[in-house]
């Protein structure tokens, strides 16, 4: 049974935690970290919230060598690449997490610290970089590239062979025909169809999905 800390202690946290305890590889959840010092002493499903990110590295002395980021976001992914390059540094383990009641194809690869929820799919001969989180009841058909910490967020749908930039975000219900680009550090917002390429930075909206604004 592997020890691991959740970096988090909010909505998606609770998602990460159900995946933990359901995954075939058997992860203990031990504790939550929360920048909130009001939330210290609280559980989240049973698992306590011991101190915002600065324990970190006293968790770790104290045997806990792996952990995950229960850290969502909608739209920047930034500080989620911060708290994982954290993590490394201080030398915790970042495993894949699957879901139990989740598919992964085995053809399909995932990266470090990719996380895939609830009724998720990863089809053949997709590939998932570093701290990918696949939410609960997203598709990814084959084919698919998608970048280091990306957000599928929950029920949207990439097409065969879509190719998904690093931190980019895909909003809930939103779907991605086949073969088309969304580029780095975009996002697609809840329900847009996105039938040509995302520049990279853009905020898409509608169906079909129409730039609305750019970010820097």
């Amino acid at each position: 049974m592997t020890r691991i800390v959740v970096v988090g202690a909010g909505g998606h946290a609770r998602s990460v935690i159900d995946a933990l305890r359901t995954a075939r590889a058997q992860f203990e959840p031990v504790a939550c970290t929360d920048p909130d010092p009001l939330r210290v002493g609280e559980s989240l499903d049973g698992v306590p919230v011991v101190g915002d990110d600065n324990c970190l590295e006293g968790l770790f002395r104290e045997g806990s060598r792996a952990a995950c980021l229960g850290v969502g976001g909608v739209g920047d992914n930034r500080p989620r690449a911060k708290l994982h390059a954290r993590l490394q540094t201080i030398g915790f383990s970042t495993p894949i997490v699957v879901h139990g009641r989740a598919y992964v194809s085995g053809s399909a690869r995932l990266g470090d610290a990719t996380v895939v929820l609830a009724a998720a799919v990863v089809a053949p001969g997709a590939t998932l970089g570093v701290d990918v989180i696949v939410n609960s009841g997203a598709i990814v058909e084959h084919d698919c590239l998608i970048g280091d910490h990306v957000h599928l967020a929950s029920g949207c749908v990439l097409g065969g062979g879509v190719e998904v930039g690093a931190s980019a975000h895909v909003g809930l219900g939103a779907n991605v025909l086949q073969g088309r680009r969304v580029g780095e550090h975009a996002i697609v917002g809840a329900g847009a169809v996105v039938v040509r390429d995302v520049p990279a930075g853009a905020t898409v909206v509608g169906c079909p999905a129409a730039a609305h604004s750019r970010r820097r």
